[in-house]
């Protein structure tokens, strides 16, 4: 599981893949979250402005990761 730090209160889950590298483009992270090929909190989310917030734990692209 790879941790990733943020600075702010909470990064949205659009911006977030873009930043890890599992999306190039917020279209794709629009359309790779809409699928159903993200989890938060082993929760199939659908919902690209979903706010993450430290602890959370997204799975997504085969690679685990944890907000920090």
């Amino acid at each position: 599981m790879e941790e990733v730090k943020i600075s702010t209160e909470y990064i949205k889950l659009d911006q977030f893949l873009k930043w890890v590298g599992v999306c190039e483009s917020g279209v794709d992270a629009k359309h790779f979250v809409v699928e159903g090929n993200v989890r938060v909190n082993g929760e199939v989310e659908i919902r690209r402005g979903k706010k993450l917030y430290q602890g959370d734990r997204i799975e997504a692209a085969g690679k685990e990761f944890l907000v920090k």
